[in-house]
């Protein structure tokens, strides 16, 4: 914990204001029955909450700096080459209308339509741990709509509306410029079906496997889920996702690489396209789907695993809040949300830290083996192919 701290100490000026950071993130980390101002002020043996409300709300400090230092920490300390970025949204259930982005609208983790906040998330996932390495507040059109609305949460006078895909596209490109490894992306369907965060990672050479709804269209092709219906039994291949808590997450898998597009200069491509679907042992008529970008030759069962991997941010969620208060902040404004959610991250990954340096003390295994049964239809490791190669274009997407 010294080390962690002493590493983002420089980014705070003033010898108090270290030293109340100090105290709010040891509170989050602490025997603390719910982690707000009050009650980590106890914790710290502070008389009042006062000095910790001011380090979240008036104090000159810069959040991304520290997430910018988290994720440098997480590199060094879970970082390796087939790492998996993961996005996904999470709500926070607020009353009242003055909470930054508040509103009511749809919660997925709530389930229902809630009066809430929505915070964009990144976690970083690999075989030695996973943490959350950034965030972004989703500011809803009734906020960026109203200039005094957003003056009175010190909302930034630049900050237009912007969707969660718009968002997301953002936290993506700052983890790559990141020292985070980073070899694949994924996503539920609210952002793989976004077409241009596709062609994003594309042009940057990163391997994706992004959930789509089974509507989505796909070039040459059309409703993914009518082209998945057309599939042989034998396509079918039985995976696991990764390992959950009653065992390895076991279910059929259907593989098809997508018509090769040439790029300008006639070069073998480096890549393939999938369209990718999973089906349930127990219900066969609930089935997932995705759309995939592969480095060549890249076989179904790591298909699978990254897809799996997307839940690796449903625990990290889980355990940010349990055990860092990442959502039990009474902070109304913009820039306190941004504060105390950086704070509790870095309190998370430091958990994570330390939960993957006692793995590797122990020696214990990295990694559960998962059984991956290859259908005897596959022949020397050849995919099968949902449609003929179509005749040779240039520069647009082949799903969209």
């Amino acid at each position: 914990m010294e080390e962690l701290l002493v590493r983002i100490g420089h980014r705070f000026g003033r010898v108090d204001l270290r030293r109340r950071m100090r105290a709010y993130v040891h509170g989050l980390l602490g025997p603390v029955g719910r982690k707000n101002s009050w009650q980590l002020a106890e914790h710290a043996g502070h008389r009042t909450p006062a000095g910790l409300q001011h380090l979240l709300s008036r104090a000159c400090w810069d959040p991304d700096e520290i997430r910018d230092d988290l994720q440098e920490y997480v590199a060094e300390k879970l970082g390796t080459p087939a790492g998996v970025l993961i996005i996904d949204d999470t709500g926070f259930i607020k009353k009242g209308t003055v909470s930054a982005g508040v509103q009511r609208q749809y919660s997925g983790t709530a389930g229902r339509t809630e009066n809430c906040q929505i915070g964009v998330f990144a976690a970083y996932s690999s075989v030695r741990g996973r943490a959350l390495v950034d965030r972004e507040l989703y500011l809803p059109k009734s906020w960026t709509s109203d200039p005094g609305r957003c003056a009175q949460a010190k909302i930034p006078d630049g900050r237009a509306f912007a969707t969660k895909g718009d968002l997301a596209k953002g936290i993506i490109m700052r983890a790559l410029a990141s020292p985070l490894p980073i070899s694949w992306v994924t996503a539920d369907s609210a952002y793989g079906q976004e077409w241009r965060l596709r062609r994003m990672l594309e042009e940057a050479g990163v391997g994706y496997v992004l959930a789509v709804p089974k509507s989505q269209h796909v070039h040459a092709v059309g409703r993914i889920d009518f082209a998945i219906a057309q599939a042989p039994e034998g396509a079918w291949e039985r995976h696991s996702c990764g390992a959950g808590a009653k065992g390895p997450r076991v279910y059929d898998w259907a593989a098809a690489r997508l018509p090769v597009i040439d790029d300008f200069d006639g070069d073998e491509p480096t890549h393939d396209r999938w369209v990718l679907a999973r089906r349930s042992l127990a219900r066969p008529d609930e089935i997932a789907y995705y759309l995939a970008y592969a480095p060549a030759g890249t076989p179904v069962a790591e298909l699978a695993r990254i897809a799996g991997a997307r839940w690796a941010i449903e625990e990290a969620f889980q355990a940010a809040k349990n055990e860092c208060g990442l959502d039990q902040y009474e902070v109304r404004r913009y820039p306190g949300w941004y504060r105390h959610i950086t704070l509790a991250m870095l309190a998370h990954a430091f958990l994570a830290a330390m939960a993957a340096a006692a793995r590797t003390e122990r020696g214990a295994a990295e990694t559960v083996p998962t059984p991956s049964h290859r259908s005897p239809w596959r022949k020397s490791g050849d995919s099968w192919q949902l449609a003929a190669p179509c005749r040779r274009t240039c520069g647009t997407p082949v799903t969209r």
